[in-house]
């Protein structure tokens, strides 16, 4: 930013130069030309007259004191025709003259630079930097932070090629970047460093699982019942079981997942989104398959439970509630197997998604509630906004992507802590 604003006050003060100096100088030569012309006329008139004067003493007209006589009053006309150029140009050169346009041209260069600086020199980033000084990361979008992290880990393991918890970290920080190939390198090497166990086969577990679009394809499951024959509770393979149940709608497997996680009393997981996780579950199951029979696990939960009437009569602040159905017409171009993707993005300011989730299409229709726990990862929280556009698209490919077969449906404003309905009434071409 130093070096732009070096560039913008180079640029202003050039600008402002080519503006005043021609004028000035302009100015200072009309002055001069005009007081020349004037001595010079004014010399010319005396050398006549006083030629003349000369020829009439020559042929006897004028003896030599009228000669003389004539000739001092000639010169002192003279010496006042000078003195009267001289007070007039005095006179001219102290009145201001054509100083429109040069200030017109001025202020159009300053407002030029304005919008400048205000367009082309990260203006919206300084204003951040200079809100929080003491965060050196301010103004970075996720994706800089998230590279930042992963080039970190990057130079701790080249200087510790034998560090497995520094491999450990880089290789959930590749999940979280997208480069799920070297996230399962980087796990196949903890496991080459410290052996196979299960809290290890879980994350290449899940690192396989997004490589292939979020499904269970065989390798993955391969190494989920190899992970949970080592440890029936471990976290990062019950997560991935989890997560995976509620995708497809199947709510019951979801919650039981996760619930083993709850009760073996870990320290080393996110215990209140787990909660908030298998709240939101249960929810969905009771809006699918009508109230759950009472069951042990609901009591070892650490928060109320919320019914999916109470969730639908009165939104929470911070969430948006949006029922997703499809359009009669297109009915039967759905199947058990499509997948559902519904995110939110402001309406207002950056237009990166906020909030998202997806589920199976046999679910449909289907209500959902966007909140933080669904957050993208992005700095914007669904919280921190007014409102939101609501996207959904009904992908035979597992794609967030629309591909030409898939159905599409938007809702252009729900107000957040407020409800929507969306109808996927568009196929893609």
């Amino acid at each position: 930013m130093t070096t732009f604003w070096i560039f913008i006050a180079i640029v202003v003060l050039i600008s402002l130069a080519l503006i005043w100096v021609p004028h000035f100088r302009q100015k200072k030569l009309l002055e001069a030309g005009e007081t020349e012309v004037r001595k010079k006329t004014n010399l010319e008139l005396f050398n006549e007259r006083l030629t003349s004067l000369e020829k009439e003493h020559s042929e006897g007209i004028l003896d030599d004191q009228e000669f003389e006589s004539l000739k001092k009053e000639l010169e002192i006309s003279l010496l006042q025709d000078m003195k009267q150029a001289k007070d007039e140009t005095l006179a001219v050169s102290n009145k201001p003259r054509g100083l429109l346009w040069p200030s017109l041209m001025s202020v159009a260069v300053l407002a030029l630079a304005g919008y400048a600086y205000y367009h082309l020199g990260a203006y919206q980033e300084v204003e951040a930097t200079a809100a929080d000084p003491a965060n050196p990361h301010a103004g970075m979008t996720p994706e800089q932070l998230m590279a930042k992290r992963v080039n970190m880990l990057e130079t701790a393991v080249a200087k510790e090629p034998d560090n497995s918890q520094a491999w450990f970290s880089l290789g959930h920080a590749y999940i979280s970047a997208g480069e799920f190939d070297k996230a399962v390198q980087a796990f196949d090497k903890v496991m080459d460093l410290v052996g196979v166990h299960a809290e290890l086969l879980g994350p290449k577990a899940t690192a396989l699982y997004y490589k292939a679009g979020q499904r269970m394809i065989p390798i993955v499951q391969s190494l989920i019942d190899q992970a949970l024959k080592m440890d029936p509770k471990d976290p990062s393979t019950l997560l991935l079981v989890g997560m995976n149940a509620f995708y497809t709608a199947d709510y019951q497997k979801a919650i039981d997942s996760w619930q083993t996680i709850l009760d073996s009393d870990r320290n080393d997981v996110d215990r209140a989104a787990l909660i908030d996780a298998v709240n939101t579950a249960k929810m969905r199951l009771q809006g699918n398959t009508g109230p759950m029979p009472d069951d042990a696990t609901h009591n070892k939960l650490k928060q109320g439970e919320a019914s999916a009437a109470d969730a639908t009569q009165q939104p929470t602040a911070g969430t948006v509630t949006v029922k997703v159905s499809v359009a009669p017409a297109l009915a039967g171009k759905i199947s058990d197997t499509d997948t559902v993707f519904i995110f939110a993005r402001p309406t207002e300011g950056p237009s990166v998604p906020v909030a998202a989730t997806k589920v199976s299409a046999k679910a449909l229709p289907v209500t959902v509630t966007l909140d933080d726990s669904t957050s993208m990862g992005s700095s914007v929280k669904l919280s921190t906004t007014k409102a939101v556009e609501i996207i959904a698209v009904l992908s035979k490919h597992g794609n967030v992507k629309p591909e030409p077969g898939d159905l599409k449906g938007s809702v252009a404003s729900v107000d957040v802590g407020g409800e929507g309905n969306l109808v996927l009434d568009t196929e893609v071409k």
